[in-house]
């Protein structure tokens, strides 16, 4: 069964060098502390193409840019309150 939400991560050399690496991280963290594993798909993909904007992340089909680790709780938060998480 496909998870109901779902977090995609740039894990281009960008993106990654400029943040994503530590936000990996905090999000698999976040996920865990709250036993969320299995209803929020949490992945990496190469290169989005959004270079100049990142670091990125897509949750439910929404692309954040500029994601930073300071930033990438509270954008969690915002993007899955709707979601009965």
């Amino acid at each position: 069964m496909k998870p109901k939400n779902q977090i995609i991560i740039c894990m281009g050399s960008s993106c990654y060098s400029r943040g994503n690496r530590v936000s990996l991280e905090l999000v698999k963290a976040w996920l865990s502390e709250r036993n969320l594993e299995a209803e929020i798909g949490f992945k990496g993909q190469l290169c989005s193409g959004l270079c100049s904007k990142g670091p990125v992340i897509t949750i439910n089909d929404h692309v954040y840019q500029d994601v930073h680790p300071a930033n990438i709780i509270n954008i969690l938060k915002t993007a899955l309150s709707g979601s009965q998480v």
